[in-house]
């Protein structure tokens, strides 16, 4: 069968199999087809349900570009400046910025109505080639408190509330790749209604440090407090946070055991307002610390608070398998703080005169310099004895006498790692 008889036998096949509306006059024709043409029964499907014979496929034509590559790159800068924000909390983020971008970048009144109209799946698409999302892995480092649980109760009912107060808190270790010794923690909270945030960092988490990091960022809320729920870690469970909130009227709560979705909001600012801007290094000293609650108390919790937008998911609409989520519209903390009528008059208008002092643009760039600082004072993971010399650690005694093996190598990685250094009195002595 040559190459032009079976084109045109295609072709006639072509007609009538389209001409045809009976379900099985299709399949005897199929039969026919594969019999005759001497092909699989999907190849036939694909040349008989396909473009007609004879016919190119049109090149379809591309629209010439709406927004400007200049209205594109300031885009991009706003989105770095902003914390690399969600398209939809971006957009947001411009309508609040526009006052310091028509500074910036000195705007014409085209410019100005672009980026007033583009839609943010237009800002996903245009955005798309300079996103890069890294995932990492954390060694978790909380154990649970044993005691008090009876007296707190769990609370796994959805947060159904109308007035700014109560609050999630959890605690971030920055350990870097080793859980050994001390190192700091950020005490994290967010409010529900409001989406505020506050932070602290403390060495440890021994149970009065966090305390007193509980209490410096309530005195720093523009709202009173009503209520805290909490993970089971020994850091919250404790006398001295329940004795606290008894005597202070604040509703004390907990989740289950191993169920992070008790605690989903806090669980995503952990990762939004601190995993995204301190990372997984290690810091161990108190000159980091006092260098990250700078940050913390200052340009950070300005800068998130009143000019990064946030949405709040309102409810999901299950159709089979799938979940939609709908959500409000992106609104900073400060301008939910407002619409709820319900904060510290006084301690919102210090907060705001502070605010108005700031360039969102100079704001986030002075946090990029003190983040380099702070990045530059991580320590490095303590590590274990190394694999080549893990053998001397059984044999000490006569080891240590070995003028081959370099004494600056073994002593400290083996008094401080080995196990055997607890049970040894010869380890001891190192």
């Amino acid at each position: 069968m040559g190459s032009q008889w079976k084109w045109g036998y295609m072709k006639t096949m072509y007609v009538r199999y389209s001409k045809v509306k009976n379900r099985k006059e299709k399949s005897g024709i199929l039969d026919e087809f594969c019999r005759t043409y001497d092909c699989h029964r999907k190849h036939a499907l694909r040349l008989l349900n396909g473009q007609p014979p004879g016919e190119t496929k049109p090149v379809p034509k591309k629209r010439k570009p709406i927004y400007t590559n200049r209205v594109i790159s300031i885009i991009e800068k706003v989105w770095e400046a902003s914390g690399f924000l969600w398209s939809k909390r971006l957009k947001s983020a411009i309508v609040l910025w526009m006052p310091w971008i028509q500074e910036r970048f000195h705007l014409s009144p085209h410019e100005h109505a672009q980026l007033l109209s583009i839609s943010p799946a237009q800002m996903d698409r245009r955005l798309k080639s300079k996103k890069q999302w890294i995932r990492k892995k954390v060694y978790g480092s909380t154990r649970p408190g044993a005691i008090l649980k009876h007296q707190i109760p769990v609370k796994t009912d959805s947060w159904n509330i109308r007035l700014p107060g109560y609050i999630e808190t959890d605690l971030v270790s920055h350990c870097g790749g080793s859980a050994s010794g001390d190192f700091a923690n950020t005490v994290n909270w967010t409010d529900i209604l409001t989406q505020w945030v506050e932070r602290r960092a403390v060495m440890g988490k021994g149970r009065e440090v966090v305390l007193q990091a509980l209490k410096s960022m309530q005195q720093a809320m523009p709202f009173d407090l009503r209520g805290i729920d909490s993970d089971n870690g020994s850091e919250f469970i404790n006398f001295h946070l329940y004795e606290y909130c008894r005597l202070n009227h604040i509703d004390f709560t907990r989740s289950r055991p191993y169920k992070k979705d008790d605690n989903a909001h806090i669980e995503q600012k952990n990762w939004t307002c601190v995993r995204q801007i301190l990372g997984y290094l290690r810091y161990d000293s108190q000159t980091v610390i006092d260098a990250i609650n700078a940050l913390y108390k200052h340009e950070l919790r300005i800068f998130q608070n009143y000019f990064q937008p946030s949405v709040k998911l309102i409810k999901k609409i299950r159709t089979g398998s799938k979940v939609k989520k709908i959500y409000d519209t992106p609104k900073t903390p400060f301008q939910r703080l407002i619409a709820s009528g319900k904060g510290r008059p006084k301690d919102i208008k210090d907060f705001l005169n502070l605010a108005q002092q700031y360039n969102p643009f100079e704001l986030s760039s002075i946090i990029e310099e003190k983040l380099d600082t702070i990045y530059s004072m991580a320590s490095k993971t303590p590590r274990k004895l190394l694999p080549q010399y893990r053998h001397c650690a059984f044999a000490l005694p006569s080891t240590l006498k070995n003028p081959d093996l370099p004494s600056d190598i073994l002593p400290q990685p083996i008094a401080k790692y080995s196990k055997i250094y607890v049970k040894e009195k010869a380890l001891q002595t190192w």
